[in-house]
């Protein structure tokens, strides 16, 4: 492996649920905000690309579908990635690609070059922190792990509250192509967050002669690692999951799209409009901790698949109810229960998909999961924006966000509560109890059979005593019957004491 240290999280290492896990977090912290908020924090430089290359809304906007849909459609060669050369490298030189796209994306001369690099290359680098950092963040917690992927996502509304004004600042002062350079030395953080993605080790033994025989079969195991592991799909649950978050995505991300847009048409200004993504997003950065709390709880735990189903439940039904919105007053209501709902999702949804395939599956789970994911994201906010050109009318908008959200919990609650009765922990600690059983029972069997043994064991030796005294009639000892044995042996004629003279 060229000498890198890889993650892949050795079997005998345990969770630390602490200690440099809580580094690890802060640096998951810092790449979900970046690759959340980041698309969001370029539109700002929209209306200024839009005088510089004599483009229009449409064509800036793809800026952001690209990043996005880097973000997600790259996750099968992240997975390849992370399983050949580990988390750490690979953050890195994603850091190194994000920043590369904003600086390059300062000297353009057309439209097309923004596309390449902040949509292809930024976008890239993005994805390259993003999925290491949550397989990272895995491996260092288990029993808190609900906790810390509630903190770690809140990372993306606090870093939406920071980006966006700090893009309005650098327009300001420095123009955009200032902002795209500045933007692109913040985003060389990234290779410090992922620096602090430090490898997990196995404990060190003691040097003896059985622990080097027990290193030797070590290359072999390196030598079966799966670079994607496409054995996920016969897990009944990862698919399930995956079909629920395609659905879910077609309608999660529209109402965060068109909120802003919505309070324009009934008249609101632009600054009363905008504070409606404040709020949002102010709801947001406690909504997603809290939720990590609950879904930690020993009796919630469990049933983590049912909060996250609960979770797309409320989240749909706010959409549906906001479609009625008919002013300001009841905006402001539909985006604070929409950024209560939508932390829950943001906090539980690769908790739930952790708890469903494991750590040693993980890495290449949600690569596959967010490619699905990005033929949605490519799917849903422009048929919702065709939809809006049809009908001028953001009730069907917010109608069909809501509908499918809706639809994808029932997708995973129901085939989930119909195909997946038990799961595999509860199969093996039945399997523990049956084996257990069955040894018990073998004990007490066993324990009724010995004194039966023992007295079987003396009736024969008295048996054999009596037929030993039947074949010698004079009544000879036992010591006496070895004596004539060893004569016997020896070729000579053993003598009675009983006749000796």
């Amino acid at each position: 492996m060229g000498g890198v240290a890889l993650d892949d999280g050795p079997s005998g290492v345990n969770a630390p649920d602490g200690g440099w896990g809580w580094a690890v977090l802060f640096g998951c912290f810092v790449i979900t905000g970046f690759s959340y908020a980041f698309p969001k924090a370029v539109s700002v430089f929209v209306k200024e690309l839009m005088r510089e290359f004599g483009v229009g809304y449409r064509d800036t906007a793809w800026v952001s579908s690209i990043i996005l849909a880097m973000l997600y459609g790259s996750g099968p060669l992240c997975s390849v990635l992370v399983n050949r050369f580990g988390c750490r490298p690979v953050m890195m030189v994603g850091g190194i690609f994000a920043s590369t796209g904003m600086i390059l994306a300062a000297f353009s001369t057309n439209i097309i070059h923004i596309y390449l690099c902040t949509g292809v290359i930024t976008g890239l680098g993005l994805a390259l922190n993003f999925q290491p950092s949550l397989i990272m963040l895995n491996r260092y917690f288990s029993e808190k792990r609900p906790l810390a992927n509630g903190l770690a996502a809140a990372g993306s509304p606090v870093a939406l509250c920071c980006l966006s004004p700090l893009g309005q600042v650098l327009q300001y002062y420095y123009g955009w192509r200032g902002g795209f350079l500045i933007l692109g030395g913040i985003l060389l953080n990234c290779c410090a967050c992922g620096a602090l993605m430090r490898p997990l080790t196995a404990p060190k033994k003691a040097d003896t002669p059985g622990h080097e025989d027990s290193q030797e079969p070590a290359p072999k195991a390196k030598a079966k690692v799966q670079l994607l592991d496409f054995s996920v799909f016969r897990d009944r649950g990862f698919v399930i999951y995956t079909v629920a978050a395609s659905i879910m995505v077609l309608g999660l991300f529209v109402p965060p799209l068109f909120v802003v847009s919505y309070a324009k048409e009934l008249g609101n200004e632009d600054t009363k409009s905008a504070l409606l993504l404040a709020i949002l997003g102010l709801v947001d950065i406690f909504a997603r901790p809290t939720c990590g709390i609950i879904a930690g709880l020993k009796w919630v735990r469990p049933h983590c698949v049912y909060l996250f189903s609960f979770a797309l439940v409320f989240n749909g039904i706010t959409d549906l109810i906001g479609s009625q919105s008919k002013d300001y007053a009841s905006l402001v209501v539909f985006c604070i229960f929409f950024g209560i709902s939508y932390g829950m999702v943001g906090a539980l949804q690769f908790e739930v998909l952790m708890a469903i395939v494991g750590t040693q599956k993980f890495s290449s789970a949600i690569g596959l999961v967010l490619l699905m994911e990005a033929i949605a994201v490519l799917v849903g906010p422009p048929s919702a924006g065709q939809l809006l050109d049809y009908t001028k009318n953001y009730m069907f908008v917010f109608l069909l966000a809501g509908t499918e959200v809706v639809l994808s919990a029932f997708v995973l609650a129901i085939c989930n509560f119909l195909f997946i009765k038990k799961k595999p922990a509860q199969t093996e600690a039945a399997l523990e109890a049956g084996q257990t059983a069955a040894e018990l029972e073998h004990l007490s069997k066993t324990s009724r059979e010995e004194p039966q043994r023992a007295n079987g064991d003396t009736e024969n030796q008295e048996e054999q005593r009596r037929s030993m005294a039947q074949d010698d009639p004079e009544g000879s000892t036992p010591t006496e019957a070895f004596q004539q044995d060893r004569h016997a042996q020896n070729g000579a004629v053993s003598s009675n004491p009983e006749t000796n003279l």
